[in-house]
């Protein structure tokens, strides 16, 4: 089974390079960008094919690893 994570900040965080992205593409003339937010996303192979065995797996790397739930919050996909 195939799974995408995708991990962002969370509302209010300070984003500095959501902001230097905003800033290059106003530089490099796109116009219409109010604002820029970044994240990550991760692409991952499961061994297993059961749907909720996956989503509890993946909830515990994002809680211990993926994401730092202080600042961030996570988006299980199952593909």
């Amino acid at each position: 089974m195939k799974a995408r994570v995708t991990v962002t900040l969370k509302t209010g965080v300070l984003d500095p390079q959501g902001k230097a992205i905003e800033g290059a593409l106003r530089s490099l003339g796109i116009a219409g960008v109010d604002g820029v937010r970044q994240g990550k996303v991760f692409e991952i192979d499961l061994a297993t094919s059961d749907a909720a065995q996956a989503q509890s797996l993946l909830a515990d790397a994002c809680e211990k690893l993926l994401a730092n739930t202080v600042v961030e919050n996570y988006r299980i996909e199952l593909v």
